[in-house]
């Protein structure tokens, strides 16, 4: 069982880890080893400010991140940022490659996934908070 890393910031302190899924457009097969290490790349330095890249790997048509953020990271505005910098930076990068792909500059698909993860299961947590001890 992998320990939970707690961190803090000036006046919380946070466990936060998210799964995210990007899919390319249209489903297609174009990612590829080489991609998927500078995507790693493009995503710590994005990131660097919020957290950690924990895992990145995927499959030639989607892309699976474990991050762990701070609260101030907002996980859909992060998402759509990552998505978009990530797109331009490996449209620049592997132009060759994904001008077979693609006749448009595009890489993802509209949509994404999230959720959060790690930690204790909700029944656990549910179990502990209703045990709690109310005040009279």
């Amino acid at each position: 069982m992998s320990e939970v890393n707690i961190n803090k910031l000036y006046h919380c302190t946070y466990a936060l880890s998210y799964h995210f899924v990007f899919v390319t457009k249209y489903r297609r097969r174009c990612l590829t080893a080489p991609m998927l290490e500078r995507l790693k790349e493009i995503v710590a330095e994005l990131v660097s400010g919020w957290g950690c890249v924990v895992e990145i790997n995927g499959e030639s048509d989607h892309v699976h991140m474990l991050l762990e953020l701070n609260p101030k990271a907002a996980p859909a505005t992060l998402a759509n940022m990552l998505k978009t910098v990530s797109s331009r930076l490996l449209r620049r990068d592997f132009k060759e490659h994904l001008a077979k792909v693609y006749r448009k500059p595009v890489l993802w698909s509209r949509s994404y996934f999230v959720a959060s993860c790690g930690g204790a299961p909700l029944s656990v947590i549910k179990q502990y908070i209703e045990q709690q001890e109310r005040p009279e």
